[in-house]
């Protein structure tokens, strides 16, 4: 045997055995991976709780709901919480997610969504963004996995 063919061989065995190793320990898990879920945490300004509530009943709901028959989401919720300080979010908009690569490119395909279900411009959705910002604050979102015990 050669020495280049014994090299081969060798570095072919290195990068396998970490994959035979972690085999045994992915089986032996006490969960499954679940869907992925994208939090964001909204503080609505004085006096626009409701009007804020009306447009995530209207074009949030719509878009949501399209993105949902499209197959990029899984689902939505808003959940309410009262607020430990002033600068406390009052809201909160989860959207659930199938898995982490649910999210690779999903600004495009939600465009392409978007555009479909409202036929909006660029400029239009970037002055319905401006209209949004007189009635909340977004703090911050975070992303969770959900894990399944077996």
């Amino acid at each position: 045997m050669n020495v280049p063919l014994l090299l081969l061989a060798a570095a072919t065995l290195a990068t396998a055995a970490p994959a035979w190793a972690q085999a045994p320990a992915q089986a032996s898990r006490a969960y499954t991976e679940g869907p992925v879920v994208d939090m964001s945490y909204i503080k609505t300004k004085p006096g626009m709780f409701d009007r804020y509530m009306q447009y995530l009943n209207g074009d949030y709901r719509k878009s949501l709901e399209s993105q949902k028959a499209a197959g990029l989401v899984l689902g939505y919720t808003i959940y309410t919480s009262a607020a430990r300080t002033p600068q406390d979010h009052d809201i909160i908009l989860a959207v659930t997610y199938k898995n982490w690569g649910a999210l690779d490119n999903l600004a495009d395909r939600a465009d392409a969504v978007a555009n479909r279900t409202f036929g909006n411009t660029p400029g239009q959705r970037d002055q319905q963004f401006i209209d949004r910002a007189a009635m909340r604050d977004v703090l911050g979102g975070r992303t969770y996995q959900q894990l399944i015990l077996k």
